[in-house]
């Protein structure tokens, strides 16, 4: 009989409607699944909205005590899909009481909050995970395998953005995304760790940034509200305004520790670009060219090809691929966002049912959060700073 777990999930916003969504539909996919998850709990900040949340993504009953929920003997799995400046908490204690971890991204707000978590993970001995799920897109998955393989001998560079419009409109609403004591940085917390996600998934570890740092909007409306919003739609130039204190773009060099080297963008200002995350990565034998806005898609080009037929051309992500017997039956049918979190939960279970840590756990999550450090340090000295390990 496979193995059931129960689930408590904090929060209860867009985050969490992708993760119930993977809850429900990875054992549809991966079968027999590595374990049946269980949406036991579903943790919101008032009663109201929990219950509302509850019915919604299909958990059995819900809460607006997260303390409670983390120490109950029959949940196996905390995931949590709050705000940043609540992870360090609500991860530390669900440790601490035996539970295993699945965090949405990035860690923490700063590389020593991150720290802590790491070494409540390390001490719990229990699985742990950051929801980095953009690796786990298919043609993400290939480009990894290409490169492991040898295929595009040596790295020599790589290039990642992440830009993105929704904020470019400066009376777009004052979300927590704007604010450091929530969420630690702006564009580089929140998108631009995706791309250094991709840059050590794909290349190795990175020694040193040199980077600008740049906030374009210093104000913005105030929400009436409870509720988050993000985006011009809901834009209000009547509002009264706070304070914006964290970066909007940054711009970064990079050198990693096997001697390539490239650059790394992120910017949610960039009119007509929606979910415009890249790579472009070049070695000796050959290079390989992804936008997640075609996600089924990867650009190949070996050195090796013959004359005739030298130059990029798109591999169609299917079932010869990584991840592909899981999903659909043919190349190019169509994959989303949906998919890379079904993918991450099948993942994240499989390492629960192992035993073995999966990969971005926090130990990769708190890397990325002292490179993050380091690029909002070097933004403010503009100079080259040395990553901490």
């Amino acid at each position: 009989m496979t193995k059931t777990l129960n689930v408590a999930m904090i929060g209860g916003g867009f985050m969490g409607k992708a993760h119930a969504m993977a809850y429900a539909a990875m054992p549809m996919f991966f079968w027999p699944a590595p374990a049946i998850p269980i949406r036991k709990l579903l943790v919101d900040v008032n009663a109201e909205m929990a219950a509302d949340g509850a019915k919604r993504y299909g958990f059995e009953s819900s809460s607006a005590d997260w303390k409670s929920a983390v120490t109950r003997d029959d949940i196996d799995i905390v995931d949590i899909v709050t705000p940043n400046d609540s992870h360090a908490d609500i991860a530390i204690a669900a440790l601490a009481a035996g539970k295993h971890v699945i965090c949405e991204k990035p860690l923490a707000r700063t590389g020593p909050e991150a720290k802590k978590m790491l070494d409540a993970a390390e001490k719990s001995g229990k699985i742990h995970m950051v929801a980095f799920n953009y690796r786990r897109t298919p043609a993400v998955a290939l480009a990894k395998k290409y490169i492991t393989e040898g295929r595009l001998g040596k790295i020599l560079n790589f290039r990642g953005t992440y830009l993105q419009d929704w904020s470019a409109d400066p009376d777009g609403p004052l979300s927590w995304r704007f604010q450091k004591s929530v969420a630690g940085s702006g564009a580089i917390g929140d998108i631009g760790t995706h791309v250094i996600d991709f840059a050590r998934y794909l290349v190795g570890e990175i020694a040193s940034v040199n980077a600008i740092v740049q906030n374009y909007v210093p104000t913005r409306p105030i929400q009436s509200d409870g509720l988050d919003k993000l985006g011009a739609a809901d834009a209000d130039s009547s509002a009264p305004r706070g304070e914006v204190d964290v970066d909007d773009e940054m711009i970064t060099m990079v050198k990693f520790e096997n001697g390539a080297v490239g650059t790394i963008e992120a910017t949610r200002n960039a009119y007509g670009r929606n979910n415009f995350l890249t790579f472009e990565i070049h070695g000796t034998e050959g290079s390989i060219l992804f936008n997640y806005e075609r996600l089924d898609e990867l650009q190949v080009m070996f050195a090796n090809d013959p004359a005739d037929a030298r130059g990029f051309r798109t591999v169609y992500t299917g079932p010869a691929h990584p991840y592909g017997d899981a999903l659909w039956p043919i190349p190019a049918l169509g994959t989303g966002y949906g998919e890379t979190k079904i993918i991450e939960c099948h993942d994240f279970l499989s390492a629960i049912m192992s035993g073995e840590q999966p990969s971005p756990n926090f130990q990769d999550g708190y890397q990325v959060s002292v490179i993050a450090d380091a690029i909002i340090e070097s933004g403010k000295t503009e100079r080259w700073v040395q990553i901490g390990k």
